[in-house]
C-alpha cells in the first residue's frame, strides 16, 4: 500500500499456465500447479522459479525506470515463497508462506503499513473473487485461512516492508484452484456500484502515465453516508488491477481520520496513476456499521470509448461478473 496523496505505477507480468479445454465452447479445466509444490525445507533457501527484477514505486513513488510491483515474486532480494501452489476450490485452507530476505531466510521483522505488518490481496485472473486479508506471523511463517470459491488461477499480492528493506514492496505469485472454469466478459463500466444496500458513485477516472483524481461517494437508501468508520487508518482503501496481466495499483485516500480536515464521508478521494491505457477493475473497501464492504467498478484508462477486452477461451474466466459469491474477508 502507499501513503496519502501518492501513486504507484503498475506494469506487466506473464506466467506459464496449464489449461485443458472441454469439448463445449468456452468451457475449460485448470489442472495442476503453476509451479512445483514448495516444501518447508525450500523456505530456507528462498529459491523460486520466477524471474526477478528491480523495485517498484512503493511508498511515495519510485524512479520511473523501476519495474512495477506486484508482478514479481522477488524484488530487492526479497522473495515471496508459498508453501503450496494449489488449493482445492470451495475448501477453507490455512495458506502459509514466508517472505525470505537476501540471505534466503524468512524475515521476522516488519514495519507496520496502515496498522498491519502485511496485507494480502487476492484476485482470480479474470478479476473476480477479490479478497483483502491479514495473515498472522509466527517465526517468519505467515498463515491465513482462505477459501478460493471457484476453479481458476489466482494472483496473491503481498504489501509488506521488511525492516531491513529500503522501501515498501509488493510481491506476487500465482496459486491454482484446479477444476472446470467458464470465461465470461469483464463487467461493463458503470458509474454506480451496489453492495449490501449501499450505492457507491464514482467520479473521475484513470489517466495513463498521469496522476488523476477519483472520488467515490457512499450512500444508503438514497441518503449520503456521513459517518464512515476508520478502517486500517483510513476511510477507504482502493486497489486497481489491469485486465490481462493483473498489473497492480494500491492507493489510499487524500487525508486520514483525525487530521482535522478529512470528513468521514460521503466522499472519499484518491489520487492514482495508471501506467498505461486499458481496462482496470477497481475495488473500494469501506467500513460502516461495523462491517467492511467492497464496491467494484470497471474503468478505462485512455480511450473511454474503447471496448473492454473479452477473455480468450484459453484464459481463466469467472463464473459471475459480480462479487456476491465471495464475501469480503478481513
Amino acid at each position: 500500500m502507499i501513503g496519502m496523496n501518492s501513486a504507484t505505477k503498475v506494469g506487466a507480468y506473464a506466467v506459464g499456465l496449464a489449461v485443458v479445454f472441454g469439448s463445449a465452447a468456452g468451457i475449460g479445466k485448470v489442472v495442476g500447479p503453476v509451479g512445483a509444490s514448495v516444501e518447508k525445507a525450500s523456505h530456507e533457501g528462498g529459491g523460486h522459479g520466477e524471474s526477478t527484477g528491480g523495485g517498484h514505486g512503493g511508498g511515495h513513488g519510485g524512479a520511473a525506470s523501476q519495474p512495477p510491483g506486484g508482478l514479481q515474486v522477488s524484488e530487492d532480494g526479497y522473495t515471496l515463497v508459498p508453501y503450496r501452489t494449489t488449493l482445492t476450490p470451495g475448501k477453507k485452507t490455512d495458506f502459509r508462506f514466508t517472505v525470505n530476505g537476501p540471505d534466503g531466510k524468512p524475515v521476522t521483522a516488519f514495519k507496520p503499513l496502515h496498522g498491519k505488518r502485511l496485507h494480502l490481496i487476492v484476485a482470480r485472473r479474470d478479476l473476480s473473487g477479490f479478497q483483502h486479508l491479514h495473515p498472522t506471523e509466527s517465526g517468519g511463517v505467515w498463515t491465513v485461512p482462505i477459501t478460493l470459491p471457484k476453479a481458476g488461477v489466482y494472483r496473491f499480492f503481498t504489501d509488506v516492508q521488511p525492516e531491513s528493506a529500503e522501501r515498501q514492496l509488493t510481491l506476487g505469485t500465482d496459486i491454482t484452484a484446479p477444476g472446470d472454469l467458464r470465461p465470461v466478459p469483464l463487467p461493463k463500466p458503470e458509474q454506480v456500484a451496489k453492495v449490501d444496500g449501499y450505492e457507491v458513485t464514482l467520479t473521475g477516472g484513470l489517466v495513463p502515465g498521469k496522476s488523476a483524481e477519483l472520488t467515490l461517494t457512499v450512500s444508503k437508501d438514497g441518503e449520503p453516508v456521513t459517518d464512515l468508520e476508520p478502517y486500517l487508518e483510513a476511510y477507504g482503501h482502493l486497489v486497481a488491477l489491469r485486465q490481462g496481466d493483473l498489473a497492480y495499483l494500491h492507493v489510499h485516500p487524500d487525508g486520514e481520520p483525525g487530521d482535522g480536515k478529512t470528513e468521514p464521508g460521503p466522499g472519499v478521494t484518491f489520487f492514482a496513476e495508471a501506467p498505461s491505457s486499458g481496462a482496470y477493475r477497481l475495488y473500494l473497501d469501506f467500513k460502516h456499521d461495523g462491517k467492511v464492504r467492497t464496491a467494484e467498478f470497471t474503468v478505462h484508462a485512455g480511450d473511454a470509448g474503447a471496448p473492454v477486452q473479452q477473455p480468450e477461451q484459453d484464459e481463466p474466466g469467472h463464473d459471475d461478473p459480480g462479487h456476491d459469491d465471495q464475501p469480503h474477508t478481513h
